[in-house]
């Protein structure tokens, strides 16, 4: 099984419907960072997530984005 990273943001993509191709289980691509807007001063970094339903559920694949939201944010 393999699970794939894509930086789509290098070439201003912000979002992308990522294609998984075998033996790939899942993608998980970064698009382009939106820079501090609101009051708190966070930046953005936009995710996209496409994972093979025969390896893993709706539900892993939340709380995988939700441990890597936690990681970027510990990283600031």
């Amino acid at each position: 099984a393999t699970f794939t990273l894509s930086n789509f943001g290098t070439i201003g993509g912000r979002h992308a419907s990522l294609v998984i191709i075998p033996p790939q289980v899942a993608i998980l691509g970064a698009g382009r960072v939106i820079e501090a807007t609101g009051r708190d001063g966070a930046s953005l970094l936009p995710l996209s997530l496409t994972f093979d339903h025969r390896a893993a559920t709706g539900g892993d694949a939340a709380r995988f984005l939700t441990a890597v939201r936690e990681d970027l944010e510990l990283a600031e």
